[in-house]
């Protein structure tokens, strides 16, 4: 079965940190370029970051610049999403995404293979 699982979602302080993990079954990750997404509430989903397939990164959203960094871990075939610095409005559910196209692209619906999400909320 094809699906991606995402992993690492948890509440945190403000200005704390996490590590999401998006792991593949029934492919190969490194294989595909990936992105990290995310639905903050009362707003659309939108692209956070994203990797290509021979690991040239983009930040997609302005205000995780500086402070989000993916990486991709080839040997474990994970794709990761390091946040610092999180602040409350980084609060929302997190995807990751898998496309076969060899370059990132903000444009959702060119991406193959979603997974359900990971919660993750920035509160004191």
């Amino acid at each position: 079965q094809v699906q991606l699982l995402e992993s690492g979602g948890a509440l945190v302080q403000p200005g704390g940190s996490l590590r999401l993990s998006c792991a593949a079954s029934g492919f190969t990750l490194d294989s595909y370029a990936v992105g990290w997404f995310r639905q903050t509430p009362g707003k659309e989903r939108e692209g956070v970051s994203c990797i290509s397939r021979d690991t040239m990164t983009t930040i997609i959203v302005d205000s995780v610049e500086g402070r989000f960094t993916i990486s991709r871990d080839t040997f474990k075939d994970l794709v990761y999403l390091q946040m610092n610095s999180l602040f409350p409005n980084d609060t929302g559910v997190y995807y990751c995404a898998a496309t076969s196209r060899e370059m990132c692209n903000e444009e959702q619906d060119l991406y193959d293979f979603w997974g359900q999400g990971t919660q993750v909320t920035v509160s004191s």
